[in-house]
């Protein structure tokens, strides 16, 4: 049957594609590999023929080689294992290459780590410049920053080591941030100032600012660094953001991501992301969602959806929308008050209201709903919203011009109640996750929630694909390291990917009777979160006629060791038939 596959595809190109070459032999042959196709029809082969970007043949290599002209290319894989290139299933993706240029906290261990870290840059920092960084994480240092409020520290110290540089840490949840005073002073903050609904600013017990901002109250410090960044010269701006596209295109293709799905970009970013495409100067497929739009901006969503442009290196066709914050933060919006926080139950950051505007928006200009919800009451009230909008009398409303198959998305799903695991897939709406949130958190979640909401409903996948759900995958980078390869193993052990400070190894599982089978991983960082993006019939799988991405790697993701899968190496990374990384 694979034979047949093959070569009568092959025939049919011959017979339709008046673009290919007379000959329609194929520019490159890779045989002898263990390739996983994630193709349910013909899910191993040995052998890939590529013609132009596109993949022409998928077989054994005695039929594909029999394709080959005097031109063609033949690779011999050795064994490797080759898989469809990675699809980065929710990711910030300028941000990932803004946080290499800036601070990146993601590995500190300690408060000191991160204040000396703010010292060594002052040092170098012009007058009036802004410092910025990202990753810290309180819950994950090794020991006592000193006092505290709900485990923050106070700014005491950034105070000491940048008195006139203004200094703004963002939470690694990308919910919180601390500042220094110099920047507090130029947002114009002070102790009686009023909480913005949605955030909070948090103070001690006497009501003294500890330089802590969740939340929708990040944007009082967010508006004089936002002017300080403005304040530069337009191709100033636009070189420095092309340049952290440059690190994130180059990170990714390291790490075997050919396309990245971006959870979120203005209006300005989106025209500029379409013009590099346009001019064959984006180095990954982008599949991006326009920011959560104010009200006036709403009309503007009329421009899109603009989908494969600059040869499928760039589509818009999705919304993002921002419902509550993060568990670490205390920002997830809870159907009972967190644990380690009695009589609070999060924050909701934008109104229902809103939220179903925004979506009348979208199905008017047949766009996707994305909506960040990580709380269990979060996620309700999203899934009622869908029902109320698409179903009538427990069916799914019929339309005579439109589709219902609306592949709408919550982002995160991470925290639900076991009442409404069965609704997504009742309603076709896609569990976004990300499974290395879950063995990151994991320290954590049952402090804020209790054993029983954290067994029931914590980062559900194995309920949710049983109750019909359809799931994508992803780091949310740079909230985690980008790295497919880590998410992978938390999916198929849920343990943690890092040695426990006191050298006991890894850890306990959390909660492993959730966890994905190794095929079911795969698949989540492939055809499924192509699928969730309306993509499936150009990438996602090693299907003759599909975009010819794939990556190389040193570990057999199928069947090895569960521990060798932290241990693989990406060998090769090809985009549209190009190599486009080599391990070296």
């Amino acid at each position: 049957m694979k034979h047949f596959f093959a070569l009568s595809l092959f025939a049919l190109l011959l017979a339709t594609c008046s673009t290919a070459p007379k000959s329609a032999a194929p520019d490159l042959i890779y045989i002898n590999g263990n390739f996983f196709t994630a193709d349910s029809l013909h899910p191993q082969a040995t052998a890939v023929a590529i013609l132009g970007d596109r993949i022409l043949a998928v077989g054994n290599d005695a039929d594909l080689k029999k394709l080959a002209d005097k031109n063609t290319q033949i690779i011999d894989l050795q064994g490797a294992f080759a898989m469809p290139g990675f699809i980065e299933g929710h990711g910030h993706f300028n941000s990932l290459g803004s946080s290499l240029q800036n601070l990146n906290l993601m590995n500190t261990k300690t408060w000191a780590e991160i204040t000396g870290l703010v010292a060594e840059r002052a040092k170098s920092a012009k007058p009036g410049d802004w410092i910025e960084g990202r990753g810290w994480h309180q819950e994950k240092w090794y020991e006592s920053p000193g006092p505290t409020v709900n485990g923050y520290p106070y700014n005491t110290e950034l105070n000491v080591v940048s008195p006139n540089n203004p200094v703004v840490l963002f939470h690694v949840s990308g919910h919180g941030l601390i500042a220094n005073a110099k920047a507090i002073e130029l947002a114009g903050i002070s102790s009686e100032s009023a909480d913005p609904i949605g955030g909070r600013i948090v103070r001690d017990a006497g009501g003294k600012l500890t330089g802590v901002f969740e939340e929708n109250a990040m944007d009082l410090i967010l508006k004089p660094f936002t002017e300080w960044q403005n304040q530069r010269p337009e191709a100033e701006r636009t070189a420095t953001w092309e340049k952290a596209n440059q690190l994130a295109a180059t990170e990714c293709l390291a790490k075997g991501i050919t396309s990245f799905q971006d959870a979120g970009s203005n209006f300005w970013e989106l025209s500029q992301y379409r013009r590099l495409a346009e001019a064959g100067q984006l180095p990954v497929r982008l599949w991006v969602m326009a920011s959560q739009p104010t009200g006036p901006e709403i009309p503007k969503l009329a421009d899109y959806p603009q989908i494969g442009l600059g040869n499928q290196f760039f589509t818009c066709r999705a919304v993002k929308c921002y419902f509550d914050g993060a568990l670490g933060s205390y920002g997830a919006w809870l159907l009972a008050p967190y644990d380690d926080k009695p009589g609070f139950v999060g924050q909701n950051t934008t109104s229902v209201d809103t939220i179903a505007r925004i979506a009348k928006a979208c199905h008017q200009y047949g766009l996707q709903l994305c909506v960040h919800a990580i709380g269990d009451r979060a996620n309700r009230a999203l899934l009622n919203l869908v029902e109320t909008e698409f179903y009538e009398s427990g069916k799914l409303k019929v339309e005579s011009d439109k589709s219902v198959d609306k592949r709408w998305r919550i982002e995160h799903s991470q925290h639900i109640d076991v009442q409404d695991i069965p609704r997504f897939g009742q309603l076709g709406v896609i569990a976004s996750m990300q499974a290395i949130h879950c063995t990151s958190d994991a320290p954590f979640v049952v402090k804020r929630l209790g054993v029983e909401r954290a067994r029931t409903g914590a980062y559900a996948w194995r309920s949710l694909l049983d109750s019909g759900a359809h799931l994508a995958n992803g780091t949310d980078a740079p909230v985690e390291d980008v790295n497919p390869l880590p998410c992978l193993y938390a999916a198929v052990t849920r343990k943690p990917t890092t040695p426990s400070p006191d050298g006991g190894g890894r850890g306990e599982a959390f909660f492993p009777e959730q966890k994905m089978t190794r095929e079911e991983a795969l698949f989540s960082y492939t055809i499924w979160n192509a699928w969730a993006a309306f993509e499936e019939k150009e990438k996602g799988s090693l299907t003759p006629g599909k975009l010819a991405d794939i990556v190389i790697l040193s570990k057999d993701l199928l069947h090895c060791g569960p521990e060798e899968i932290l241990e693989a190496k990406v060998l090769k990374t090809v985009l549209g038939g190009k190599v486009k990384y080599e391990l070296h």
